[in-house]
């Protein structure tokens, strides 16, 4: 464990940025196993992967981690970048001396996974885009929404927008522990935490940059999805060389709504020699 690393409780470990900011992960699986990195949704934490740990740790050491303003990370004030989420996970990876990692981003997940191929792509094997976007504009349309979550009392009305746009209606209609557990993470996000990472999506435009990216790449799109439409999966994968695009019957989660499939996909492309 280096200087700027401390051990929580319940697995939780953290290590401090160069900005001085404490994100707190989590280390699954053999230390002998090839590093997966998952990274997730906005307003989520890292316990959106728990479903798929199980099985994600049989075939990998696999590191998650809280986004800042998310989770158990430190919540600073302003507006992030794409370059500071993608420079917080190289710091990560750094401080546990992991130099070339597979790496899993769904949504704001995808969109620091298309930075970190373009930036760093010395550190990633193989890269998975899941439900993600290289582009979100106008930036206009970002303002409003930044504005109004920082408004005090509007978490709950913000949380339902979420749940509404992740999930199917049959999964909203019954009592489902998953999409309350989903809620749970929203509700216990800073407000903060989310308009800084808009920001950062306000701010974002990957397209021709994405050429860049010379991993092996696979993306996946949800066919139902209504945030990052099935098109911008497609539109990444025709601006990534050689990439690769599954288009899963699901909304904006295929982890949670097709788990097996979900992870067959996920674990037939990582393990690929």
């Amino acid at each position: 464990m280096s200087v700027n690393e401390t051990r929580g409780t319940e697995g939780i470990n953290y290590f401090t940025t160069g900005d001085g900011v404490r994100i707190a992960y989590r280390i699954d699986g053999m230390a002998d196993k090839p590093v997966l990195v998952l990274a997730n949704s906005i307003a989520t934490s890292m316990n959106m992967w728990d479903g798929q740990i199980p099985e994600l740790s049989k075939h990998f050491r696999v590191l998650r981690y809280d986004y800042r303003g998310h989770g158990h990370s430190d919540t600073p004030d302003g507006p992030y970048s794409f370059d500071r989420l993608g420079r917080d996970v190289v710091e990560l990876l750094d401080s546990l001396h992991m130099d070339r990692v597979h790496f899993l981003g769904l949504s704001l997940g995808g969109a620091v996974a298309q930075w970190l191929g373009i930036h760093v792509p010395e550190r990633i094997d193989r890269l998975i885009l899941s439900n993600t976007s290289s582009y979100l504009g106008p930036a206009e349309q970002w303002e409003g929404l930044i504005a109004g979550v920082l408004a005090p009392g509007k978490l709950p009305e913000f949380a339902e927008m979420f749940i509404n746009n992740w999930f199917p209606s049959h999964m909203l209609k019954s009592e489902n522990p998953l999409v309350a557990s989903f809620r749970e993470m929203v509700l216990r996000t800073r407000p903060q935490g989310i308009a800084g990472s808009w920001a950062a999506i306000r701010d974002m435009d990957m397209r021709r940059t994405a050429a860049l990216i010379s991993n092996p790449t696979l993306v996946i799109s949800g066919q139902y999805d209504t945030v990052t439409l099935p098109e911008h999966g497609e539109l990444i994968a025709k601006t990534v060389p050689d990439a690769k695009l599954i288009i899963m019957p699901s909304v904006h989660l295929p982890n949670v709504e097709y788990p097996a499939e979900f992870l067959s996909a996920v674990i037939e492309f990582l393990r690929v020699q």
